[in-house]
């Protein structure tokens, strides 16, 4: 379903009760078809998922190399904008890598850190933005053996981890895409 958020007119029933706009009662509307269809059995899923259009996930970083100094280099530490979340990310390398956005998404927590699985093991992705992936870390997702797997490019310990994360994969999962954003 496509709804555009579209305000309900203020004097209108829908506005007075708390749907302030078309998608609002739109996303009940869904609700109430699913409880009525499941009856209200809990083993059903009749849930949604919404998703807006936005901008891209990645900070516009346009300087020319002689109008850069010290004192803006702070800027390109991360290339994620700040107020972006793990789904943010997830969904738009989900468009990118052409995974469809209905299937189904299995958050689990990986030495401390949390690790979206869509669809099982079409794509595993970490979004660690505190330097946290390390190789150990990486070992123990390539046992997953996902199709794809991607990393926030600012999550890793260091370096030589980054640098290292495809040759792990290529030991540990030789049929993994490895991707860093």
């Amino acid at each position: 379903m496509i709804q555009i958020d579209e305000d309900t007119p203020s004097d209108s029933t829908a506005h007075k009760v708390g749907y302030n706009t078309i998608s609002e009662i739109s996303k009940e509307r869904i609700r109430r078809a699913g409880k009525k269809v499941s009856g209200g059995k809990m083993d059903v899923d009749t849930g949604f998922r919404v998703l807006k259009v936005d901008t891209s996930n990645m900070a516009d970083v346009y300087y020319a190399p002689d109008a850069l100094d010290k004192s803006n280099l702070d800027l390109f530490v991360d290339n994620i904008k700040p107020d972006r979340t793990a789904e943010d990310l997830l969904f738009q390398v989900m468009l990118d890598w052409g995974v469809d956005l209905a299937l189904p998404i299995e958050r689990k927590i990986i030495q401390g850190k949390d690790v979206f699985f869509v669809d099982g093991d079409a794509l595993a992705a970490c979004f660690d933005a505190h330097g946290g992936i390390d190789e150990a870390f990486v070992k123990e997702l390539a046992t997953h053996k996902p199709l794809r797997v991607v990393f926030r490019d600012a999550g890793f310990k260091s370096d030589d981890v980054k640098i290292n994360v495809e040759q792990i994969f290529k030991l540990l999962s030789p049929g993994t895409e490895v991707k860093s954003i």
